[in-house]
């Protein structure tokens, strides 16, 4: 499924960013190959839309730190789980976005 067509069937409101995490890896530096069970979530995600925003005291729109197809690395168990035609999801509030890597 596209990033556009993602975005057309859910768009996050306010201070709130969709993002897909990005898979673990399935190797061990020793070549050991883990099963999905052994897995850890994955904390690093890709920003796939962005909500309307947050306002200040006065009023005025405060601009996202991040971007459509920013890699991000979130708080461990921040935002909440979501699927869209057999794809997970997962939308976070902003601040819960650590940094944005690089």
């Amino acid at each position: 499924m596209t990033k556009q067509a993602i975005k057309n069937k859910l768009k996050p409101l306010g201070n709130r960013v969709l993002a897909k995490r990005l898979e673990a890896e399935e190797k061990m530096k020793g070549g050991i190959i883990l099963p999905d069970t052994a897995k850890k979530k994955q904390e690093t995600a890709q920003v796939v839309a962005v909500g309307t925003g947050k306002k200040d005291k006065k009023g005025n729109l405060i601009p996202f730190s991040v971007q459509v197809g920013d890699k991000i690395l979130m708080d461990k168990y921040s935002g909440q789980e979501v699927s869209i035609d057999g794809e997970e999801f997962v939308i976070l509030n902003a601040d819960d976005i650590i940094a944005i890597v690089e």
